[in-house]
């Protein structure tokens, strides 16, 4: 389809339907899977008018069929089913529109959905969504929590009434949604998304009543699943009732196995706390009562001894000890002084009898040359007229050195 075209010479509207019209037309038949939204079986119409339309996203494309075509699966296929169709694209020139000419519908079956139920579960689960140490842990008093529900719905009344009955305080931040349907999936995930943007919400519960297989298929979408997944804030998964599993069970930090155990589960039950506190503080108060009791009779005990009836009667004992120890260290000492003087004394007359003075008094001199050094020889006398001092008990004098 590469034309020269221009400002001065465009082609018209007319020109340009045709040709993306031989374009498509050159298309062969594909197969095509979605759910029907809206369907029209005009009386005595040859043609059949209906919506397919793909849950996980906001694209849908008409789909226009002969009627003995649809007659073929009439009973089965109402708005809302799951179909597989084989059908051709088709371009409507004068309005400009794509649609496709189905020449077979296929209901998709329950076994089907399933299959492709354990499909996706299966390689969600090899990427490690479903994993345990993913799983993040409920705050034990929420402060704000995020509600995901349909409007005016059971799961929305039992959450909220359950949960205020346990805590009045609580508060909610409600997101009412489709919950089954081509819409479903789109605004539960922007649901998600938004509550779990907003700081002051806690936790996020997604809440549905039961329903059949194809009810319950928007919480097994891929789209919703990696949404949970990617969640900063812990989500509770309250879908139907306890047979229920759908893949949001798996994704989702707690499974609730109804709406009414999602509000149980999200916040304690203020009678219980308060038990509880009133329990916790009686097994506070008897413990320190025992501890209490047991010191007391440990005080008893120590009170009863002799000693504490008569405390001073030991220092009485030890101060007669002290007493004879202080005599006998005196008396000891006084042996020790008084040998240690007698050795002190004997001492000293030795060194006195011995002292050069002593022997000075008995009538010796000591010589000395001019030097001071002491004459031990003749040979250190000198020579003859060299002088000497002669040192005597009572001082000193003057001697030569004769021939």
């Amino acid at each position: 389809m590469a034309l020269n075209t221009s400002a001065e010479a465009p082609l018209p509207v007319g020109e340009v339907s045709r040709l993306i019209g031989g374009w498509i037309d050159r298309l062969g038949a594909v197969w095509v899977e979605g759910q029907i939204t809206q369907l029209s079986r005009r009386p005595g119409a040859g043609v059949v008018f209906l919506t397919l339309r793909d849950p996980s996203h906001d694209i849908s494309v008409g789909v226009t069929c002969f009627r003995q075509v649809f007659d073929r699966i009439a009973d089965v296929v109402t708005e809302g089913a799951r179909v597989v169709v084989l059908a051709k694209p088709e371009w409507y020139a004068p309005r400009g529109q794509l649609s496709l000419r189905a020449t077979e519908i296929r209901p998709v079956g329950i076994g089907e959905l399933l299959v492709r139920l354990e499909q996706l579960k299966r390689s969600l689960a090899a990427e490690g969504l479903f994993a345990l140490d993913r799983k993040k842990p409920l705050p034990f008093l929420p402060q704000l929590i995020g509600l995901v529900s349909g409007r005016a719905s059971a799961a929305e009344r039992d959450v909220l009434e359950n949960a205020r009955r346990r805590w009045p305080a609580v508060r909610f931040e409600v997101r009412n949604t489709a919950v089954q349907g081509v819409h479903a999936v789109n605004q539960v995930v922007q649901a998600v998304r938004e509550l779990d943007a907003m700081d002051e919400v806690d936790v996020i519960v997604v809440a549905r009543g039961g329903g059949s297989v194809e009810d319950l298929l928007p919480f097994s979408d891929e789209q919703l699943i990696r949404a949970v997944a990617a969640c900063r804030t812990p989500v509770v998964s309250a879908i139907g009732h306890e047979p229920d599993s759908p893949l949001l069970d798996l994704v989702a930090d707690v499974r609730a196995s109804t709406p009414t155990d999602a509000a149980k589960k999200v916040v304690p039950d203020v009678g219980e706390e308060l038990d509880r506190v009133r329990q916790l503080r009686d097994r506070a108060r008897r413990t320190v009562r025992g501890l209490l009791e047991r010191e007391e009779r440990g005080l008893a005990h120590t009170l009863g001894r002799s000693a504490m009836e008569r405390p001073h009667r030991l220092v009485d004992e030890r101060e007669a000890e002290v007493d004879a120890l202080a005599g006998r260290g005196r008396r000891v000492l006084g042996h020790l002084l008084d040998r240690a003087e007698s050795e002190i004394s004997h001492t000293l007359a030795r060194v006195v009898s011995l002292s050069p003075a002593a022997t000075l008094e008995r009538g010796y001199a000591v010589l000395q040359r001019p030097d001071g050094h002491v004459v031990r020889s003749p040979a250190e006398a000198g020579a003859p007229g060299d002088e000497l001092r002669a040192r005597v008990s009572d001082g000193d004098f003057v001697v030569r050195v004769a021939e």
